[in-house]
Protein backbone atom coordinates (compact mmCIF):
# COMPACT_ATOMS: atom_id res chain seq x y z
CA UNK A 1 0.00 0.00 0.00
CA UNK A 2 1.37 3.24 -1.13
CA UNK A 3 1.46 6.23 1.82
CA UNK A 4 -1.40 8.67 2.34
CA UNK A 5 0.91 11.28 3.84
CA UNK A 6 4.65 12.08 2.24
CA UNK A 7 7.21 14.43 4.22
CA UNK A 8 7.54 17.21 2.27
CA UNK A 9 11.84 16.65 2.34
CA UNK A 10 10.64 13.27 0.33
CA UNK A 11 9.00 15.10 -2.56
CA UNK A 12 10.06 16.90 -5.69
CA UNK A 13 8.73 18.43 -8.85
CA UNK A 14 8.17 14.62 -10.58
CA UNK A 15 5.39 14.26 -7.38
CA UNK A 16 2.74 16.86 -8.60
CA UNK A 17 0.49 14.31 -9.93
CA UNK A 18 0.95 12.79 -6.49
CA UNK A 19 1.07 15.97 -3.82
CA UNK A 20 -0.30 18.55 -6.13
CA UNK A 21 1.64 21.92 -7.70
CA UNK A 22 2.06 23.59 -4.39
CA UNK A 23 3.59 20.68 -2.02
CA UNK A 24 5.48 18.94 -4.68
CA UNK A 25 7.64 22.52 -4.93
CA UNK A 26 8.21 22.70 -1.32
CA UNK A 27 9.83 19.37 -1.08
CA UNK A 28 12.27 20.18 -4.19
CA UNK A 29 13.46 23.75 -2.34
CA UNK A 30 13.91 21.76 0.75
CA UNK A 31 16.44 19.37 -1.30
CA UNK A 32 18.07 22.30 -3.38
CA UNK A 33 17.94 24.74 -1.13
CA UNK A 34 19.12 23.53 2.12
CA UNK A 35 22.74 23.35 1.30
CA UNK A 36 22.86 27.00 0.75
CA UNK A 37 21.37 27.94 3.51
CA UNK A 38 18.03 28.35 2.57
CA UNK A 39 15.41 27.13 5.05
CA UNK A 40 12.66 25.75 4.11
CA UNK A 41 9.31 25.18 6.72
CA UNK A 42 9.22 21.25 6.62
CA UNK A 43 5.94 19.52 6.93
CA UNK A 44 4.27 16.91 5.35
CA UNK A 45 1.45 16.25 2.37
CA UNK A 46 -1.62 14.13 2.01
CA UNK A 47 -1.78 12.11 -1.40
CA UNK A 48 -3.96 12.15 -4.07
CA UNK A 49 -4.67 9.08 -3.58
CA UNK A 50 -5.45 9.55 -0.07
CA UNK A 51 -8.13 12.25 -0.99
CA UNK A 52 -9.57 9.45 -3.17
CA UNK A 53 -10.00 7.57 -1.01
CA UNK A 54 -11.52 9.38 1.66
CA UNK A 55 -14.28 10.37 -0.52
CA UNK A 56 -14.65 6.48 -1.99
CA UNK A 57 -14.12 5.62 2.12
CA UNK A 58 -18.20 6.04 3.30
CA UNK A 59 -19.76 6.11 -0.61
CA UNK A 60 -19.17 10.40 -0.80
CA UNK A 61 -17.47 10.24 -4.11
CA UNK A 62 -20.71 8.42 -5.64
CA UNK A 63 -23.00 11.12 -3.79
CA UNK A 64 -21.09 14.03 -5.32
CA UNK A 65 -21.32 12.43 -8.51
CA UNK A 66 -25.03 12.14 -8.34
CA UNK A 67 -25.87 15.47 -6.97
CA UNK A 68 -23.44 17.02 -9.63
CA UNK A 69 -24.99 14.95 -12.45
CA UNK A 70 -28.07 16.78 -13.20
CA UNK A 71 -26.69 20.30 -11.95
CA UNK A 72 -27.56 23.35 -14.12
CA UNK A 73 -24.21 25.80 -13.15
CA UNK A 74 -26.03 28.55 -14.65
CA UNK A 75 -28.78 28.44 -12.16
CA UNK A 76 -26.72 29.91 -8.95
CA UNK A 77 -29.38 28.96 -6.65
CA UNK A 78 -28.69 25.55 -7.70
CA UNK A 79 -25.43 25.50 -8.02
CA UNK A 80 -25.25 27.23 -4.32
CA UNK A 81 -27.15 24.44 -2.65
CA UNK A 82 -25.34 21.87 -3.98
CA UNK A 83 -22.04 23.28 -3.35
CA UNK A 84 -22.87 23.78 0.25
CA UNK A 85 -24.29 20.15 0.66
CA UNK A 86 -21.41 18.54 -0.51
CA UNK A 87 -19.06 20.32 1.33
CA UNK A 88 -20.75 20.01 4.47
CA UNK A 89 -20.95 15.73 3.72
CA UNK A 90 -16.78 16.28 3.21
CA UNK A 91 -16.71 17.64 6.60
CA UNK A 92 -18.71 15.92 8.40
CA UNK A 93 -17.02 12.44 7.13
CA UNK A 94 -14.65 10.88 8.86
CA UNK A 95 -10.93 10.24 7.49
CA UNK A 96 -10.31 6.54 6.84
CA UNK A 97 -8.89 5.24 9.78
CA UNK A 98 -4.91 4.64 8.06
CA UNK A 99 -4.79 7.96 6.90
CA UNK A 100 -5.65 9.42 10.29
CA UNK A 101 -3.09 7.67 11.48
CA UNK A 102 -0.66 8.34 8.85
CA UNK A 103 -1.72 12.10 9.29
CA UNK A 104 -1.31 11.72 13.46
CA UNK A 105 1.86 10.26 13.19
CA UNK A 106 3.70 12.65 10.82
CA UNK A 107 2.29 15.92 12.94
CA UNK A 108 3.74 14.04 15.77
CA UNK A 109 7.20 13.97 14.43
CA UNK A 110 6.62 17.77 13.60
CA UNK A 111 5.64 18.67 17.61
CA UNK A 112 8.36 16.57 18.91
CA UNK A 113 9.97 19.68 19.82
CA UNK A 114 7.66 21.49 20.53
CA UNK A 115 3.45 22.91 19.75
CA UNK A 116 3.61 25.22 16.39
CA UNK A 117 1.34 27.17 14.33
CA UNK A 118 0.60 25.52 11.32
CA UNK A 119 -0.45 26.06 7.81
CA UNK A 120 -3.08 23.51 6.05
CA UNK A 121 -3.05 24.74 2.25
CA UNK A 122 -4.76 22.68 -0.59
CA UNK A 123 -2.17 21.48 -3.45
CA UNK A 124 -4.80 20.31 -6.90
CA UNK A 125 -3.15 17.89 -9.15
CA UNK A 126 -4.45 20.32 -12.02
CA UNK A 127 -3.38 23.41 -10.33
CA UNK A 128 -2.04 24.95 -13.75
CA UNK A 129 -2.41 23.27 -17.02
CA UNK A 130 -1.92 25.21 -20.62
CA UNK A 131 -5.62 25.55 -20.74
CA UNK A 132 -7.08 25.84 -17.60
CA UNK A 133 -5.87 27.38 -14.35
CA UNK A 134 -7.41 26.04 -10.79
CA UNK A 135 -4.69 27.93 -8.92
CA UNK A 136 -6.90 30.46 -5.64
CA UNK A 137 -9.54 28.19 -6.14
CA UNK A 138 -9.52 26.07 -2.74
CA UNK A 139 -8.91 27.07 0.91
CA UNK A 140 -5.76 27.75 3.06
CA UNK A 141 -5.89 28.22 6.42
CA UNK A 142 -3.21 29.70 8.76
CA UNK A 143 -2.16 29.25 12.27
CA UNK A 144 -3.74 25.84 12.68
CA UNK A 145 -3.01 24.69 16.37
CA UNK A 146 -3.29 20.80 17.67
CA UNK A 147 -4.06 17.95 15.71
CA UNK A 148 -8.09 17.82 16.18
CA UNK A 149 -7.48 21.37 14.20
CA UNK A 150 -5.34 19.48 11.92
CA UNK A 151 -7.64 17.13 10.61
CA UNK A 152 -10.58 19.39 10.75
CA UNK A 153 -9.05 21.89 8.42
CA UNK A 154 -7.80 19.30 6.24
CA UNK A 155 -11.46 18.06 5.61
CA UNK A 156 -12.21 21.66 5.13
CA UNK A 157 -9.51 22.10 1.94
CA UNK A 158 -10.82 19.09 0.94
CA UNK A 159 -14.33 20.32 0.66
CA UNK A 160 -13.38 23.38 -0.93
CA UNK A 161 -12.66 21.63 -3.94
CA UNK A 162 -16.60 21.46 -3.96
CA UNK A 163 -16.76 25.41 -3.81
CA UNK A 164 -18.96 26.94 -6.34
CA UNK A 165 -16.66 28.91 -8.01
CA UNK A 166 -14.72 25.32 -8.56
CA UNK A 167 -17.48 23.31 -9.56
CA UNK A 168 -18.77 25.99 -12.03
CA UNK A 169 -15.15 26.45 -13.81
CA UNK A 170 -14.52 22.78 -14.27
CA UNK A 171 -17.80 22.44 -15.95
CA UNK A 172 -17.46 25.19 -18.13
CA UNK A 173 -13.72 23.99 -19.45
CA UNK A 174 -15.00 20.11 -19.72
CA UNK A 175 -13.48 18.85 -16.65
CA UNK A 176 -14.89 15.94 -14.80
CA UNK A 177 -15.37 17.03 -11.07
CA UNK A 178 -13.60 13.49 -10.08
CA UNK A 179 -10.61 14.03 -12.32
CA UNK A 180 -9.35 16.65 -10.02
CA UNK A 181 -7.75 15.52 -6.65
CA UNK A 182 -6.52 17.59 -4.08
CA UNK A 183 -3.41 17.40 -1.87
CA UNK A 184 -3.48 19.32 1.49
Amino acid sequence: MQPYVIPFERLGIADIPQVGGKNAPLGEMISNLSSSGVHVPGGFATTAQAYRDFLAHEGLDKRIEEKLSTLNVEDVSALAEAGRSIRNWIVEAPLPQQLEKEIRAHYDTLVAAGEGSFAVRSSATAEDLPDASFAGQQETFLNIHGIENILHAIREVFASLYNDRAISYRVHKDFTHAEVALSA
